[in-house]
């Protein structure tokens, strides 16, 4: 018996059609008719996926003579792998529709919460009287923590949202016939509105500090003027930072789903450290900002550590990368 006759054989006892079978190797449906007609043979890779896959010998796939199926012990030589239905797949999805916003807006927290401290310390200074040093620094401070603790709440919801799906990140796993079709469909639709979202928030990044500098040429000894500036830059580097996580969520979801980009099956083997470097780095700055401003008390000129805190983390982000692609 023939390959071709030996895979038609084998489909239609899984109950696939030709389409499934495609889907499930990652082909096309021409491709499976070309096998099945005897036009051409898979590779060798593809060959020892058809084996796994049926849960039969590449010898049986391969040499003619062998007419009866060997079977291997898919409980011990193939890993079973988990498969993802329709269902599952929109669920996903939908969920990382929702908790991309709310992550993206806890981050936004995140950076206003600096921007009572700062404004207040600077009215302090400027007004004489009006507004005691400690009450600002005090004032700021509760409102600075209480922002914090909001996001540090919304991240911790939209974690416990996506716990059910962290399988997609770190395992292996199979779809279900249709569910690449969908989530392929899905993200050729969404990838325009991805690369202006990105357009736009590296637009927004790359401007925030012009208000700094237009106060600084406006009245560059006025602490109160540049205090709000930088504040209305924090806020553009915000709206900035919303464009780039929300959508950054959005497009990796498809990405886990279809296990391609940073999320493909090679990837997967080796855990990447770039997430936990970059957290570290920003635990260790504002830590540095915090310490720095209590001890010093200057809070109308510590606001600098903040800038250069941020205009490194790029740098940060490409030797990160360039050292993880080495590694691999």
């Amino acid at each position: 018996m023939i390959f071709a006759d030996k895979l038609i054989l084998l489909r239609k006892k899984a109950g696939w059609s030709q389409e499934e079978l495609a889907e499930q190797m990652n082909v096309t449906r021409q491709s499976v008719s070309k096998w099945e007609g005897a036009q051409s043979v898979p590779d060798l890779e593809k060959m020892i996926r058809l084996s796994k896959l049926f849960g039969v010998s590449t010898d049986y796939l391969l040499k003619d003579e062998i007419e009866e199926a060997e079977h291997i012990n898919s409980s011990n030589d193939v890993p079973s792998l988990k498969r993802v239905s329709m269902e599952e797949a929109n669920a996903f999805l939908s969920v990382k529709l929702r908790t991309a916003k709310t992550i993206a807006y806890a981050a936004f927290l995140c950076i206003l919460s600096p921007i009572a401290l700062l404004v207040l310390g600077a009215i302090s200074e400027s007004t004489a009287g009006i507004l005691n040093e400690d009450v600002a620094g005090g004032i700021g401070m509760i409102v600075l923590i209480i922002l914090v603790a909001v996001a540090a709440g919304m991240f911790i919801s939209s974690g416990n949202k996506t716990a059910p799906f962290a399988y997609l990140e770190k395992e292996n796993f199979e779809t279900e016939y249709g569910v690449s079709g969908m989530v392929k469909e899905r993200k050729a639709q969404y990838k325009d509105l991805h690369t202006r979202h990105n357009i736009v928030g590296a637009f927004l990044c790359i401007t925030a500090l012009i208000p700094l500098f237009v106060g600084a040429i406006i009245d560059a000894d006025n602490d109160l003027f540049l205090t709000i500036m930088l504040s209305l830059s924090f806020l553009i580097a915000g709206v900035g930072v919303i464009c780039f996580i929300k959508t950054g969520i959005i497009w990796s979801s498809y990405e886990k789903l279809l296990q391609e980009g940073e999320y493909s099956k090679e990837k997967k083997e080796k855990p990447s450290i770039s997430g936990a470097i970059y957290i570290a780095y920003w635990i260790i700055a504002t830590a540095i900002y915090l310490g720095y401003s209590l001890l010093s008390n200057n809070w109308g000129q510590s606001w600098v550590i903040l800038v250069v805190v941020a205009v490194i983390f790029p740098a940060i982000v490409v030797i990160t990368n360039a050292f993880e692609k080495k590694s691999k």
